[in-house]
């Protein structure tokens, strides 16, 4: 709404006014029959206040043409001004017909008591299909002055959440409106910006430095919002901390917004909110642990142990007391999860299984379970200590037993082990060099065992063959990409848990259970970030480089609109480039006939 005042007075109306039913027959202001006029087009005028902003230009000559040849079908509707009318409904019908070339048109004239016209006219325009979704959205917002989004929603014969969700898309600033009325804003990323107050929605457009990137907001909006699914605490517990309350009842949780990710999908939009339940969270736990007598142990691969966040976690614990040892340092026995047939089939889905075979699976791992189970509850019998394993990012514990591993005594020598001769050793480290040389033995004895095998695959057809990839090719490519052209940066990014869990297994059974669970899309996942990453820049572009051309191309199938708007803003800087150009050479050319003539 455009018109700001009127919909002040408006307001103003309604709150003093009980909300009653629109319906165009009923708020006719006296009971006169209604008669359909030929009115003269040059007697009317187009509401000015008309909620209604855009028109479809090329829907518009299309309407035209079928009015020539079959005239206006439905009359319009007007109201009565002076000795003139003003168009409540059929603003596109009026346009039409004067393109059409129409002296009058068909109208039936209505009264209207106090500000009912406006109402109308809105509940007209949203009953639409081809109303553009920012005034839509402002519409809506204004009838939340009469009516509640449930009476608004059967008004409109829409879904309530459609309702809430053109309702939060009003909370959007101007800026990111004009990006949603362009098309290069989703209506889903909209209403995602629209969760922050105004302020923050600034900051996020200002950041942006006037060029829309849908990956950089997607980023932000991102960065600032929580699935609560994967909360650490209990999104019920309106005690963790009393002036927030609880997470299902609070007002910043989109799933009490009209369920604007999904149904019954919870994100929360209050950053310090969130970090400060999770913190709760955490010196809860502290002290639980310090209550109880359990360990608390951070899981934390050994090479992961020096990234800031985890080191500070490290002497966050130790300030509290505690002797923290990583999970390389303990013997651990974790809670099991007791299988189910949908987990067999999941685990085996590259299995063409039958029923029976299924249930032979599940049968053996109930009994692999039995054997785990009884494993974890009699492990303080064998010495081991109740712990809680804690996420360093996320908070989440899972019960565990563990048991510091023993070190190996250490004793003094002027060389090391491996430097030393075997009449120079105790028998306890002859054994140890013995099975040190043996295991050095196999390593060399593999090296040259795969360099032999690879040799005569290359020696082979092998790579002429003219069949497809099989699975196994692709799970090896693919982890020959991830291994030795994915950086560590990238990998941490975007394939967390590439291998899945790795536990303490060695790496030929992590790539083993890898093949088994190899899935076509982590490929095309790493192919892709590879074509980003791989163009060169510099002196290179898409006209001259093989790799560059290659990539512009494929790029055009998933992102023509975007690609072509940013060519556009070239070209057009490009031709206004070239006319100065022109004109200036044409300048000089002209000197040199003068110097030569």
């Amino acid at each position: 709404m455009e018109t700001k005042t009127k919909q002040k007075a408006i307001r103003k109306t309604a709150a003093r006014k009980k909300a009653r039913p629109i319906n165009t027959k009923t708020n006719v202001t006296k009971d006169t029959p209604l008669q359909v006029q030929d009115l003269d087009l040059a007697s009317i005028a187009i509401d000015s206040d008309q909620p209604r902003k855009t028109l479809n230009g090329e829907s518009l000559k299309q309407l035209a043409q079928s009015i020539k040849e079959y005239g206006v079908l439905q009359p319009i509707t007007v109201r009565k001004t002076g000795k003139n009318f003003i168009i409540v409904m059929g603003e596109r019908r009026f346009r039409a017909s004067k393109l059409a070339g129409l002296k009058t048109i068909p109208a039936m004239v209505r009264e209207y008591a106090d500000n009912d016209v406006l109402e109308v006219q809105i509940i007209e325009n949203l009953q639409r299909k081809d109303v553009e979704p920012t005034e839509e959205a402002e519409a809506i917002a204004f009838l939340t002055d009469r009516y509640d989004p449930t009476e608004i929603a059967k008004r409109l014969g829409r879904s309530e959440n459609f309702v809430r969700q053109r309702l939060k898309l009003a909370g959007l600033i101007e800026g990111f409106k004009a990006f949603v009325r362009t098309g290069e804003m989703s209506l889903g990323l909209g209403v995602a910006v629209a969760l922050f107050e105004p302020g923050e929605q600034q900051m996020m457009l200002e950041s942006l430095e006037g060029k829309f990137n849908a990956n950089q907001v997607k980023r932000m909006v991102d960065n600032q919002t929580f699935d609560l699914s994967k909360a650490p605490f209990d999104l019920a517990d309106d005690k963790l901390l009393p002036k927030a309350g609880s997470c299902t009842l609070c007002p910043f949780n989109a799933a009490n917004q009209g369920n604007l990710f999904g149904e019954g999908h919870m994100v929360c939009t209050r950053t310090a909110c969130f970090e400060n339940k999770k913190t709760k969270t955490l010196m809860n736990l502290i002290e639980r642990a310090k209550k109880e007598g359990f360990r608390l142990v951070p899981k934390i691969r050994y090479y992961w142990k020096d990234e800031e966040h985890n080191q500070l976690f490290i002497a966050h614990l130790e300030e509290h007391g505690f002797i923290v040892h990583l999970p390389d340092a303990l013997e651990i026995i974790e809670k099991p999860m007791e299988p189910t047939l949908e987990s067999i089939k999941e685990k085996n889905h590259y299995r063409d299984l039958n029923e029976k075979e299924l249930q032979d699976e599940l049968d053996e791992a109930m009994q692999e379970h039995m054997l785990a189970q009884e494993r974890f509850d009699t492990a303080e019998d064998h010495g081991f200590e109740h712990g809680m394993f804690i996420h360093t990012d996320s908070y989440h514990t899972e019960e565990i037993y563990v048991k510091v591993k023993e070190a190996a005594e250490e004793e003094t020598h002027p060389l090391p082990l491996e430097k030393r001769k075997m009449d120079e050793c105790t028998p306890e480290e002859q054994i140890a060099k013995i099975e040190a040389r043996e295991y050095r033995k196999k390593e060399i004895e593999n090296n040259k065992l795969f360099e032999e095998v690879v040799q005569m695959v290359r020696d082979t057809e092998y790579i002429d063959m003219d069949k497809p990839l099989s699975k196994d090719e692709m799970a090896a490519f693919a982890i020959s990409l991830y291994q030795n052209n994915i950086g560590y940066h990238n990998q941490s990014q975007y394939f967390q848990n590439f291998f899945g869990d790795t536990g303490n297994r060695s790496r030929e059974e992590i790539v083993a259970d890898f093949r088994k669970n190899f899935k076509e899309a982590t490929l095309n996942r790493l192919i892709r970030l590879l074509l980003t990453k791989q163009v060169h820049f510099g002196e290179s572009n898409h006209t001259n480089n093989w790799t560059n051309i290659s990539f512009y191309s494929a790029m055009k199938e998933y992102h023509k609109k975007d690609i072509e708007t940013i060519e556009v803003r070239y070209d057009k800087d490009r031709k206004k480039r070239e006319k100065r150009l022109k004109e200036r050479i044409k300048e000089l050319q002209q000197q040199v006939k003068t110097l030569k003539g």
